[in-house]
């Protein structure tokens, strides 16, 4: 299986990137091109369907940091580091022939330039470095005023800078400015720290799940029909949910008045594959003639797979109806499961037309697609499965609907044990 590289870069740099991988036969760049960094805080919404994130420059990186944080996405930037620093003097006494002094650079991180500068023994050369890594919030206006007053005070001859987009302003006001170049061995680190990256992330253990089933009022239920009555249904619902646990290969352990469920596979295949009527649920209720809450937690270890069930179980409280929640690894709510969701179809419709730009028939089986799934997320396998075509197909299909933004990604399922999760999708109709 190849890892798709979501790369977040200027053109030129990723045909750079391109031309460095195009002999790797395990490794897919899928480009998200800017010609403002700022614009990766969009781009990388889009990125729905990739295994890695990787930022050509640290400006990108730093704009969708806030992002990458949030939703723990697997990222890794191209290293502007003291090589790169090195290499740009090299470039600037060889190819323009400019003297190591009266200048001013900008750099995420000051002690790149006096590693070089300590290595080139240039303690002499007045070199004015502005590291906007220690900024609070970065502000491109702010780099470039700096090198502005420099310049107007007379004290440097130039500006290197690490950020394109300051180059080209300083040009632009016909002050002297060169950008520094990303040295091939750091595209090549980088790609090659991405792939290792996304093999682990693919090699760690399928998602534990853990889950919560608990009579809902039951203090309440005991109080108006008796100890005796409140125990026999408890008794009975534990003999429903050990049938749960042998369909599913889970576990299932009595804590009080309520049952806790651990598993893996066999769990989170039942969840995924029964979002729109949720048997266990609709049985619990048939049977026993009460309401029920559920709340399932996914995670990479037991105890973060517990914490989310418990959130999920909280959410239950909001209705006065049985309901089922999940909670995945990074904290997103889905649900309410076993619950009939409307949508507007005719509104949808035109959405798929206009904005995805499918054709008709695409549009009517996507619409049949939505209803039978009861309008819950789903995956680029899901349609596959559905329309019958390729997984490549599917996907396709899935960019134009991101791109129209007729549907967005909600979170991700887990069903294997090894290969990448599988992104989640609802329409946003």
């Amino acid at each position: 299986m190849k890892i798709k590289i979501a790369v977040f870069g200027r053109k030129e740099t990723i045909d750079k990137l391109n031309y460095y991988v195009e002999d790797q036969e395990d490794i897919e760049i899928t480009p998200f091109i800017f010609t403002n960094a700022k614009e990766t805080i969009e781009l990388i919404e889009k990125a729905v369907m990739c295994d890695i994130y990787l930022f050509a420059g640290t400006l990108p990186y730093l704009y969708a940091k806030e992002k990458i944080d949030k939703k723990r996405l697997p990222a890794v930037q191209v290293a502007c580091d003291a090589y790169t620093i090195l290499t740009s003097f090299y470039r600037l006494q060889n190819a323009h022939n400019k003297s190591l002094g009266r200048f001013s650079i900008d750099v995420l991180n000051h002690n790149h330039v006096k590693e070089v500068m300590t290595e080139l023994a240039m303690h002499d050369h007045p070199i004015y470095t502005y590291s906007y890594g220690e900024d609070r919030e970065l502000d491109i206006d702010r780099i470039i005023k700096h090198h502005e007053d420099l310049w107007n005070d007379g004290k440097i001859d130039y500006i290197l800078t690490s950020i394109e987009e300051v180059a080209e302003r300083l040009e632009k006001n016909n002050i002297p400015a060169f950008c520094m170049q990303i040295p091939k061995i750091n595209m090549e680190n980088a790609i090659e720290r991405a792939r290792e990256t996304a093999k682990l992330n693919q090699s760690k253990s399928v998602q534990i799940v853990s889950g919560f089933v608990r009579i809902k009022d039951y203090e309440l239920l005991t109080a108006d029909k008796g100890e005796l009555f409140a125990q026999n249904l408890l008794l009975e619902l534990q003999q429903i949910l050990l049938k749960f646990g042998q369909q599913t290969r889970s576990s299932v352990l009595a804590n009080g008045n309520q049952f806790a469920l651990f598993g893996t596979r066999g769990i989170l295949n039942y969840i995924t594959n029964h979002y729109r009527d949720f048997p266990l649920l609709l049985e619990i209720e048939r049977t026993l003639n009460i309401t029920v809450e559920i709340g399932f937690g996914l995670g990479l270890t037991a105890k973060q797979a517990e914490d989310h069930a418990k959130l999920a179980l909280e959410t239950c409280k909001h209705s006065e109806n049985s309901n089922c929640y999940i909670v995945n690894e990074r904290k997103e709510t889905i649900g309410p499961l076993g619950v009939e969701k409307h949508f507007n179809a005719s509104q949808l419709y035109r959405a798929l037309i206009h904005k995805a730009k499918l054709n008709n028939e695409l549009s009517y089986n996507f619409i049949d697609f939505i209803k039978l799934r009861n309008n819950e997320p789903f995956s680029a396998n899901d349609i596959a499965n559905y329309y019958r075509v390729t997984k490549r197909s599917a996907e396709r299909t899935i960019y134009k609907l991101l791109s129209g933004e007729v549907i967005k990604a909600v979170g991700e399922e887990k069903p294997y044990q090894k290969g990448r999760p599988r992104k989640l999708f609802k329409i946003t109709i």
